[in-house]
């Protein structure tokens, strides 16, 4: 995954009302409950259903770091879709994300005026429009680089041109380097 989707991700557990489950016999027991049956966990963690279902009598405690690794983020992807949905929906039609970052900022610019990218650190807050561009981009399996051209295009309206007030000959804001990226919406 990319920065953007995982921080997507961490800012929906974020907002989660309950835990999910954490031992191996709970996070089992849920996605059996999910995905209907022991053949369809064992098909997307990547072990047998034998070894699932294992799991599941508590026969087996503990898994190996890679498997467990893989169940726990198929619970945490899972875990409360409604309270997701409902945080987005809020998100995209009136609270808009906020979005800190420290990554390197280039753009395109006028003749005359300087362009070259260097490291910033922002907080800017992104109106509804740019979450729902975002979560569309992202529900329809868009690569991190459209999704970071979204934050791109957010952060040239809102901080570079003041919503319209300054830098209006700014045209392309780019957004590399990123060493670290966080949502809250």
């Amino acid at each position: 995954m990319g920065e953007i989707t995982d921080a997507i991700e961490r800012a929906d557990q974020q907002h989660f009302t309950r835990r999910p489950p954490v031992t191996l016999k709970g996070q089992i027991g849920f996605l059996i409950r999910r995905l209907g049956s022991a053949k369809a966990v064992a098909a997307q963690i990547g072990v047998t259903a034998d070894s699932v279902n294992r799991y599941r009598r508590g026969a087996r405690k503990h898994a190996r770091p890679d498997v467990a690794a893989r169940i726990q983020d198929a619970v945490t992807s899972r875990w409360q879709p409604q309270v997701r949905r409902r945080r987005q929906q809020q998100a995209a039609t009136t609270g808009g994300i906020t979005v800190e970052t420290r990554a390197r900022f280039g753009y395109t610019a006028p003749i005359g005026t300087t362009d070259d990218g260097r490291f910033r650190r922002l907080t800017v807050h992104l109106p509804p429009a740019y979450a729902q561009r975002l979560f569309d981009a992202q529900a329809a399996g868009a690569p991190d680089r459209e999704l970071r051209g979204i934050v791109a295009d957010g952060f040239r309206d809102v901080y570079f041109q003041d919503s319209g007030t300054r830098a209006t000959g700014l045209s392309e804001v780019q957004l590399t380097d990123i060493d670290y990226l966080d949502l809250d919406y």
